[in-house]
């Protein structure tokens, strides 16, 4: 039996001999890399070793713990189980090749590091790093064949064995191989990432330096110098510089900690040629891999070693720099980020940046002309520009002033219907043309239409939708100024102690978000009837429910009479509400797309948590309906007469103001389609990677690739053309086909991807330029607080009352929604009526942006939860899982501490 492997001889395939750490570092000796000597005692001597010592039954018995057991039952397991292997014998074949192993590594007694290389170790998939022990400095056979005991038994520590559990890799199917690797008599040593690991990018490579030998580097027990070199120049782009207290050293026999000298404790460790230097083998490292690799690394007389490479498994998205300057495209000009822009929360992605500005400056001028001359609004006038990805409307400052001349009479137009506009406008013109645009659409297949049709149709139902959004804007100040009027009359001149508020006569009314709610609660309840469904739907998880839906088929295990009854019932509340949008920016999908928001709250429902939302209303609505009788009984002709007058129209504007924003999705679930059947064919052609990085993609690349036939129907696809720079378009946005592997645009994608990401960390100012006479004259007119705030309380408006303390839950958008836990606060830049299913759950909400009349007040008041809108700073300040006090009375927000993660 043979126990030893050269390193040099261990292959690609061999994990299961040598284990991930051995097969890595076989790897990097084939590629020629500085690796120092070392060989590996295979995983049949570990086996041999539990089998002549009987252990096998023990450590599975001790070892067969479930993933959610305590830390003090796997510290029993590990101790037991490590008492056992410290009371066995090395068998004396095994003993014998190991010396003889030894012996080649040096004369007399060479100093080794001992490592562990289990099967499930250093992998693409789970790297378990630091799950078993390392022994440094180790001296003679004795010490050697002890440390090899030890690291075999440091297979069962408490955290690997956890560790393991949560990968669900059974106890039985692990081994242990040990890399004997000589020391290397290190003047400093770290660790070298190939991709940045704060933020993804791939081509930063981050090193951490220390004096002295690199385990406490990996440890973390010793403060790093921090380098971050660019990858394809070798260039430095930053670096800290520590105070190195301490340093690990070589002691007799193994390692000790001393103090660094003082010359060396500010001295840079790597100057910027060894950084650059060190950083190329990085390079060459992640190239032989094929993935970006975490890598421990040593310096000894001017010469690297690679100790170890292994795969970085949790590396997120690649982000680029969080924008800290706020340029203006147009000097003379002014910039709000209000109305439209509420329900565009993020930076826009570059299609629906493209296409959005010019629909959105067409419909104003369009409404403007119809309702107070052709004149006012002209060319170039508004626009709805991009600064740093994110929308801002744009009013150049001659139009301003021209149009703000007209605001009164534009006020009166509105309240007349003129221009289509108003609650009558809507009902009657604009959301029946609306659904006539989109049926009329949605009767073409959308696989048979050409490419020129798709973007044919995709303008169009932008378009339509940008006309009945502004239409919707004409509501909003109706509703807006009917609850004011109502609550100015009610505090000053009705209102007595012990009163209600005047939110309790708005209550209790029905509107599309909470007919979406009450839909949802009541599929569950419907469920509950059906024998076996719920238990059924519960078990199940939502992604596969999700995808299941989708397809139309169940998922596998799951009965198809109980499937058959769930699905079309699922679906028609999909039709009826699925087209709800999360944010306006059709990038982000509609519950239609992906419907695991809804299916958590119908779960929610399931185990029985949450109001019964048909109860809460009648119960709000007789509550409305007791004060009204009191308040009308108590009141004298005149004011009685003002009182219901203001109460009905106020009454009647809120819900409606509800319904108008809930359409203004209708067309998304078909935009997508649409634009999803183009990205498809675009895939074909070779043009991007992904159906859905069609949203990546400048007008005019889109553009021309239609242009070119590279969008035909499936049926009758063009043949592939090479498209250079000779087509007319402006650069960069050429489209280029090409034999590579790589899609011609991918690359343009990814980084525009990785853009996206910096500019959504940034908080974007409301108001542009930045100057205090621009706060002074339209900061009350925003709708967001200052972005300044400091200290532990954090001030908005109060939208709807009561107190709360609870753990937050800061959502960024419908991706973030499954980790929602009931009883949290919700979090989030602004909410839409898509996100109305997560209230059910909340116990008070949070926003950005927002105000007393906004969606997001009036759902919270609806649901009696406290909320505290338009804070400016909440998304920014604030961190899922801490402890928050939610005052909506007082319109505050007090960080009170931080609590335990509560998900592993």
């Amino acid at each position: 039996m043979t126990y030893i492997n050269s390193l040099a001889d261990v292959g690609k395939g061999n994990v299961a001999m040598a284990g991930g750490k051995g097969v890595g570092l076989g790897s990097l000796i084939a590629a020629g890399l500085p690796v120092p000597p070392a060989f590996v005692l295979n995983t049949a001597a570990y086996a041999d070793f539990v089998e002549a010592n009987h252990l096998e039954s023990g450590i599975k018995e001790l070892a067969s713990l479930p993933p959610q057991a305590p830390p003090e039952r796997y510290e029993d397991a590990s101790k037991r189980i490590r008492a056992l292997f410290a009371g066995g014998i090395m068998p004396a074949l095994i003993a014998a090749e190991l010396g003889t192993a030894y012996g080649r590594l040096g004369d007399g007694e060479p100093a080794v590091a001992v490592r562990s290389s289990a099967t499930a170790e250093d992998l693409a998939s789970a790297s378990f790093a630091g799950q078993q022990d390392t022994y440094l400095n180790v001296l003679g056979l004795e010490a050697l064949a002890a440390a090899v005991t030890d690291c075999w038994a440091s297979l069962w520590t408490a955290r690997a064995m956890a560790y393991r559990a949560r990968q669900g890799i059974a106890p039985d199917t692990v081994r242990l191989a040990v890399v004997v690797q000589q020391m290397v008599e290190a003047e400093a040593a770290g660790v070298m990432f190939t991709a940045n690991p704060a933020n993804g990018r791939h081509d930063q490579i981050v090193i951490s330096a220390a004096w002295g030998l690199g385990e406490s580097v990996v440890s973390g027990t010793v403060t790093t110098d921090d380098v971050v070199v660019e990858a394809g120049t070798g260039r430095v782009l930053s670096r800290r510089t520590a105070d190195k207290e301490v340093m690990t050293v070589y002691a007799d026999r193994g390692t000790r900690e001393q103090p660094v000298p003082a010359a060396r404790r500010h001295q840079p460790v790597l100057d910027d040629r060894a950084a650059t230097a060190l950083a190329s083998y990085g390079t060459r490292i992640a190239a032989h891999f094929g993935a970006p690799q975490d890598i421990e690394w040593a310096l000894a007389r001017d010469e690297y070693f690679i100790l170890q490479s292994r795969p970085i498994t949790a590396l997120p998205e690649p982000v680029a720099d969080t924008p800290d300057s706020w340029t203006v495209p147009y000097a003379n000009g002014l910039y709000f980020r209000a109305s439209i822009v509420e329900q565009l929360p993020d930076p826009l992605s570059p299609l629906f940046a493209d296409l959005i500005d010019g629909s959105v400056a067409r419909s104003l001028r369009t409404l403007m002309a119809d309702a107070v001359g052709k004149n006012v609004v002209r060319e170039g006038d508004v626009g709805l520009p991009t600064i740093n990805g994110y929308a801002y409307y744009y009013y150049r400052t001659s139009g301003m002033w021209r149009i703000m001349g007209k605001s009164l009479t534009a006020f009166r137009a509105l309240l007349r219907g003129k221009a289509h506009m108003g609650v009558a406008g809507w009902r009657e013109f604009s959301h029946p043309r609306y659904e006539r645009v989109i049926e009329d659409w949605s009767a073409k297949p959308v696989a048979e239409l050409s490419g020129e049709e798709l973007l044919e149709g995709v303008k169009a139902l932008l378009d339509a939708a940008t006309v009945y959004y502004t239409a919707v804007q004409s509501i909003i100040p109706i509703a807006a100024t009917s609850e004011i009027s109502f609550r100015a009359f009610y505090d000053k001149v009705v209102r007595r102690d012990g009163d209600p508020p005047a939110q309790t006569f708005l209550l209790g009314y029905d509107s599309e978000p909470i007919r979406a709610e009450k839909s949802l609660y009541g599929l569950a309840a419907w469920a509950r009837g059906v024998p076996g469904l719920a238990s059924a739907l519960l078990n199940e998880p939502t992604a596969a429910l999700v995808q299941s839906q989708g397809a139309g088929s169940p998922p596998a295990g799951f009965d198809q009479a109980l499937w058959h009854q769930w699905h079309p019932r699922f679906q028609d509340h999909l039709g009826r509400f699925g087209h709800a949008v999360y944010n306006l920016d059709f990038v982000s999908p509609v519950p239609a797309d992906d419907p695991s928001a809804l299916l958590e709250t119908v779960k929610f429902y399931l185990r029985g948590q949450g109001n019964d939302p048909h109860e809460r209303q009648q119960q709000s609505a007789a509550r409305r309906e007791d004060q009204t009788s009191r308040m009308i009984t108590r009141l004298g002709p005149r004011r009685r007469a003002t009182f219901i007058r203001l109460l009905r129209w106020a009454q009647s504007a809120a819900p409606i103001r509800e319904d108008a924003l809930a359409d203004v999705g209708l067309a998304w679930p078909l935009l997508r389609r649409m634009l999803l059947e183009l990205g498809r064919r675009l895939v074909d052609s070779g043009v991007i990677a992904r159906p859905a990085d069609v949203f990546w993609l400048r007008r005019e690349e889109l553009q021309t690739a239609v242009e070119f036939g590279l969008a035909a129907p499936a049926a009758r696809k063009a043949p592939e053309r090479r498209i250079t720079g000779d087509v007319p378009e402006p650069a960069p946005a050429t489209v280029a086909i090409t034999g590579a592997d790589q899609p011609v645009r991918a690359a343009a994608v990814e980084e525009r991807k990785m853009l996206w990401r910096g500019q959504a960390r940034a908080a974007a100012p409301q108001l542009l330029p930045e100057a205090k006479w621009m706060e002074r004259a339209f900061g009350k007119m925003m709708p967001a607080g200052s972005q300044t705030e400091v200290g532990d309380t954090i001030k908005g408006i109060g939208a709807s009352a009561g107190r709360v303390t609870a753990p937050a839950r800061v959502l960024r958008g419908p991706q973030d929604f499954a980790l929602m836990v009931p009883g949290e606060v919700l979090v989030a830049r602004i909410t839409t009526p898509a996100w109305t299913s997560l209230f059910a759950m909340a116990s008070a909400v949070v926003t950005d942006v927002g105000g007393p009349l906004s969606h997001s007040s009036i759902v919270a008041r609806e649901y009696g939860i406290p909320a505290v809108l338009g804070t400016g700073v909440a998304t920014q300040r604030l961190t899922s899982d801490q402890q928050i006090r939610v005052d909506g009375d007082a319109g505050t927000v007090v960080i009170e501490r931080p609590v335990d993660a509560r998900r592993p």
